[in-house]
């Protein structure tokens, strides 16, 4: 039985990690809470706010489901593995490989579970607009991942309905192996935006999981932790599959090549070359700040130089303007 815990940290429990100036007036402040894991030790060598408390990490638990897919015996190599753990724009790239992936295992987008959706892509929206398309469900952002576990059930036999049921074979491989990265049992479980479970876990332990992620080895006994090598060397091979032009882990992947995913409301995490990792939650919700308070951190932590964290936060669009012109910045403040 999942424990319960009911909700994430406070306001009260929070420090400031990003403000957005105008004008010279401050008009916007972000905050939430981060944590920096040592890439040699794994231990905590930054805390702000309370990386303790339980955190739903939306799609930036999606690596985890993806080395359960993996392990579990999904035939999936180059793009495919960045699609399974994607939370894609809807390219016309991303509607493609999520085609073929369904259909060279004899799958079509109506089995998916995920709910119909338009892109975030403008190119692919004014193309379906031009044609009078509507809405489907390989078009949300999360279809990849949905693809990916509808092929998990066919090559071993489970049941394709119901694949997002908590008792379905394949949730109860995910389940294990989230907590088997993280450490720990987690504290809560929810429906994701997608449908399938989602669980709740300090950001101490999404680090934890992620640092594992980042510094698996392709020669590794544990076969899951060969699966997670081949997952991160595919993302950061294929950064625009797992993201999209515009989405900050996108940015961080393509111009560092570290690992990095984003998840809704705020989660980000980034795990540098040397295993040093950043678990994030910026409490609003807003992930304008995320990406760029990441970056940041690794700065900080000195595995980042800053003329490569300037590079990189030149994707973000840090520049407030007024008139069309500069007036002010979204700008760090940890």
């Amino acid at each position: 039985m999942i424990p319960r815990a009911s909700e994430t940290f406070t306001v009260a429990d929070s420090q400031e990690l990003a403000v957005l100036t105008r004008s010279g007036f401050v008009e916007s402040r972000h905050v939430g809470s981060a944590v920096v894991l040592d890439g040699a030790s794994g231990d905590i060598i930054t805390s702000l706010g309370d990386p303790l408390a339980p955190v739903f990490p939306r799609s930036a638990m999606k690596p985890f489901q993806a080395v359960a897919m993996l392990t579990s015996g999904a035939p999936l190599a180059g793009e495919f593995v960045a699609l399974s753990t994607a939370s894609h724009t809807g390219s016309a790239e991303h509607v493609r490989l999520v085609t073929t992936l369904l259909g060279e295992h004899g799958l079509t987008q109506d089995q998916l579970a995920c709910p119909v959706d338009m892109p975030s892509d403008r190119d692919m929206v004014t193309e379906i607009t031009r044609g009078f398309g509507e809405p489907e469900r390989r078009y949300m952002n999360c279809s990849g991942k949905h693809a990916a576990m509808l092929v998990s059930c066919v090559v071993n036999g489970w049941p394709i309905e119901g694949y997002l049921d908590p008792g379905h074979p394949l949730q109860k491989v995910i389940l294990e192996t989230v907590e088997e990265f993280i450490g720990e049992p987690v504290s809560a479980a929810g429906i994701d935006g997608c449908g399938a479970p989602v669980f709740a876990m300090s950001l101490v332990a999404l680090a934890r999981g992620i640092r594992r992620v980042g510094t698996a080895r392709h020669d590794a006994d544990d076969e899951r932790d060969r699966a997670a090598a081949k997952l991160r060397d595919a993302v950061i091979a294929h950064p625009y599959i797992t993201g999209g032009a515009g989405e900050h882990d996108t940015a961080i992947v393509s111009q560092l090549g570290v690992f990095a995913k984003r998840g809704a409301e705020g989660v980000m995490v980034v795990s540098a070359h040397d295993g040093t990792t950043v678990a994030l939650k910026v409490l609003d919700g807003n992930l304008r700040a995320a990406g760029l308070v990441a970056v940041r951190l690794l700065e900080n932590a000195g595995v980042v130089d800053a003329q490569d964290a300037v590079r990189v936060r030149e994707h973000f669009h840090t520049t407030v303007l007024g008139g069309g012109l500069p007036v002010g910045e979204l700008r760090t403040t940890v």
